[in-house]
């Protein structure tokens, strides 16, 4: 993220915070901006516009709501919370004082989604069928935040939320958990590992999603329809130098395209920032910033509440997933 807002020309870096001050300076050092003890200083700055979140999960919604309290737009790392009503609250209080409020979900900034999209409108695949949808990456190493339950650890919350989000961004609204399994590790660290859930649409259509940490990597989905199906690899994660390829089955043919390189970080950083700008007083007028940010709001909140139902199929308590840390242990 750092190469990202100091390079997509949109946003200048100003500043890096963190709880060492040491750690802050080498972060700060190859870009050239302050550096900042403590995240409190760091929201007080005036010169500072805007911030980036990327705390762990537990501590998002504190520091997020700190930030829009001190009149600062808000890019939060994904998920914004660990509990929907918390998110709505800091979408109202981002609404209320005029403030942008974006959850960084990264993938869905990337054109081949818009190009599958294209696809399933024209019938490419006839009617829908089904949707699957997988993202595991390798085993985390020793004392990596994924790992702590107090830090909002989990594979749900980090690799899962890809997945989800997924479904959430083919299939729309009203989607409802027919099933859900999360499975802990066996050294007994207590953070689930890994997931599979079963989702179906009002109309019927199922959806598969799985994920996990301690796996082979894979990042794909499938759309299966009732006269083909379109395949998508390195669908959450593709490289930023590569072309994105789309496989199109249909009958006894095989068709791939091909969508242009992108790099989907600095991608986000500049729909950011378009947000940003839309939204000043002296930013373009109209609603097409606003539809905009509603839309944004929408599908984190749809994914939201898909996330909480899967805790709750997997006999998950919400309130209880964990105890939210005090900010010094951690920088």
């Amino acid at each position: 993220m750092l190469p990202a807002l100091a390079g997509a020309g949109d946003t200048v870096l100003t500043a890096v915070a963190s709880r060492d001050a040491g750690k802050a300076a080498r972060t700060a050092l190859p870009y050239g901006c302050r550096a900042v003890t403590g995240y409190a200083p760091l929201l007080a700055l005036p010169e500072v516009e805007a911030v980036y979140v990327p705390l762990p999960v537990a501590l998002h919604a504190e520091w997020v709501e700190a930030a829009l309290l001190a009149g600062k737009h808000v890019l939060a790392e994904k998920p914004l919370t660990t509990d929907p009503d918390r998110s709505r609250q800091l979408f109202a209080l981002a609404r209320a004082r005029g403030l942008v409020l974006r959850e960084n979900v990264m993938f869905v900034h990337h054109p081949q989604h818009a190009a599958v999209r294209r696809l399933l409108a024209d019938g490419a695949i006839g009617e829908l069928r089904s949707f699957h949808a997988s993202f595991t990456v390798p085993r985390r190493p020793e004392g990596d935040i994924r790992l702590d339950p107090a830090l909002g650890g989990g594979a749900l919350w980090d690799v899962g939320v890809y997945p989800v989000r997924a479904a959430v961004h083919f299939l729309g609204a009203g989607l409802r958990v027919a099933g859900a399994v999360l499975t802990g590790g066996r050294d007994g660290r207590g953070v689930d590992i890994a997931g599979s859930v079963l989702v179906r649409t009002p109309e019927g259509v199922g959806a598969h999603l799985d994920f996990g940490m301690d796996h082979a990597y894979r990042s794909s989905y499938e759309l299966r329809g009732s006269e083909g199906r379109i395949t998508v690899d390195h669908a959450f994660t593709p490289p930023a130098d590569r072309p994105a390829v789309l496989r199109l089955d249909r009958g006894t043919t095989t068709r791939e395209s091909t969508v242009a390189a992108h790099d989907q970080v600095a991608g986000t950083v500049r729909a950011f920032a378009r947000a940003v700008r839309a939204a000043a007083p002296d930013g373009p007028s109209g609603t097409a910033g606003t539809a905009a940010v509603d839309r944004s709001e929408e599908a984190s909140l749809r994914q939201a509440d898909l996330l909480a139902d899967v805790l709750c199929g997997a006999g998950r308590d919400l309130a209880r997933t964990f105890a939210p840390p005090s900010t010094t242990e951690y920088s």
